[in-house]
């Protein structure tokens, strides 16, 4: 399982959900279901990094809700140097 942020929306467009994955470029997948987009972004993930590594491409680190420094300092009290919060 990887670690990566994946945002779902549904895309009257196309009638599917779509699942993109940001700090993987260009890495998106979509279902019928929200279920069926989640388990084929796991899939592109890993076929993302697989093709990263072949072409001896850098692969970012995860950085889940690291992408939100405020939040981080709020669930990782081990986070250094803790972050100041205001207002919460």
């Amino acid at each position: 399982m990887f670690k990566y942020e994946v945002i779902i929306y549904w895309s009257e467009e196309d009638g599917l959900f779509i699942a993109e994955v940001p700090e993987l470029p260009g890495c998106m997948a979509d279902g019928t279901t929200y279920e069926e987009a989640i388990r084929n972004a796991e899939i592109v993930i890993s076929e993302w990094i697989e093709t990263a590594k072949s072409l001896g491409r850098e692969i970012p680190i995860p950085k889940g809700i690291g992408v939100y420094p405020d939040l981080l300092a709020l669930q990782d009290p081990t986070h250094n140097p803790p972050l100041k919060v205001k207002g919460l």
